[in-house]
């Protein structure tokens, strides 16, 4: 029986598993410390390959999901965050020509919404747009039951689109981008600096603070905690706006931990969203829903995309 092979390689997890075409469960999974900082990553990635590779059946593609920066048309890993090791690397090319297989990687955001489409909230949707608040802010694309992939296959880095060219910098070393506004560390980023400009809160200022202890402060009542939601809620908006103008999908689908924190971040969101769409036909029939797969979009995701390149029934 044929078997398709889905990594998702984390921040702090690589995690595999094998799967048949005709079931959503693993025939086998692992998961082990990604070690990003560390040198010999190619080994443990092939490692954990081959402790999910199937007894008897062949293996037909494997895909690859990481963060990006990448080229999902060549395969290389152009700069991913905190892993010195891996900067303009094939990644997919060496795993093929390892395993003497079709290999295919893409953003795991891409694939978070890739599996979204497929398998979760999102099937039976044409036209989907994922977006995951978490650390940062990342996106899936599907447009007309194709992933988003572009001429570069870097499309969809929809967290640094800029909402306010004079606004704080992003992660990324840029200025007002999305995700440094609407992102767990934007917003705790956010209380710290009004923490020191003098205003009153019962959070403290903390190196440890992160967006929990925010979002806990908030359903406690208190007034920075809840504006800091708003504020990020609201360039949300800003954000999402654009992209309906962009993409007009039928579905926006929310993940990531962040988005967790449900009308503290939401009620803003809608409210900026309505104020900024320039028609409101834009809105009409689009549902706007939480992400169902959880931490298993990315393998099933970076499956999904394997089975999509490799030409597999679909």
């Amino acid at each position: 029986m044929t078997t398709i092979i889905a990594v998702d390689i984390g921040g702090t997890q690589m995690r595999a598993a094998s799967y048949t075409q005709d079931r959503l469960q693993p025939i086998k999974q692992k998961k082990i410390p990604t070690l990003a900082s560390e040198p010999g990553g190619m080994d443990r990635l092939t490692r954990v390959i081959e402790d999910v590779w199937p007894n008897g059946n062949s293996v037909a593609a494997i895909g690859l999901g990481s963060p990006g920066p990448l080229d999902s048309h060549t395969g290389y890993l152009l700069a991913p965050p905190n892993n010195p090791e891996w900067h303009n690397f094939p990644l997919a090319p060496s795993v093929a020509s390892r395993f003497g297989v079709r290999t295919y990687l893409d953003n795991d955001a891409n694939l978070a919404g890739l599996a979204e489409y497929r398998f979760g909230a999102g099937k039976g949707h044409h036209n989907v747009l994922y977006i995951t608040v978490s650390t940062g802010i990342g996106a899936g694309v599907i447009i007309d039951d194709r992933l988003l992939q572009g001429y570069h296959g870097l499309a969809a880095e929809l967290g640094h689109v800029i909402v306010d060219p004079d606004g704080p910098p992003c992660s990324c070393g840029f200025n007002g981008h999305l995700e440094s506004f609407s992102s767990g560390p934007a917003i705790v980023r956010y209380v710290l600096g009004e923490l020191d400009s003098g205003a009153r809160s019962i959070l403290k200022r903390d190196e440890s603070l992160n967006a929990r202890d925010v979002a806990e402060a908030a359903q406690q009542g208190d007034a920075l905690a809840i504006k800091a939601y708003q504020r990020a809620g609201e360039y949300l908006g800003i954000g999402v706006a654009s992209f309906l103008h962009a993409f007009d999908p039928s579905i926006v689908i929310f993940g990531g931990g962040v988005s967790q924190v449900g009308d503290l971040l939401f009620d803003s969101f809608h409210v900026s969203l309505k104020q900024r769409v320039f028609h409101p036909r834009y809105l009409e029939g689009l549902v706007i829903t939480k992400a169902q797969l959880g931490d298993n979009a990315g393998l099933l995701g970076a499956r999904a995309l394997a089975e999509m390149k490799a030409g597999l029934a679909f």
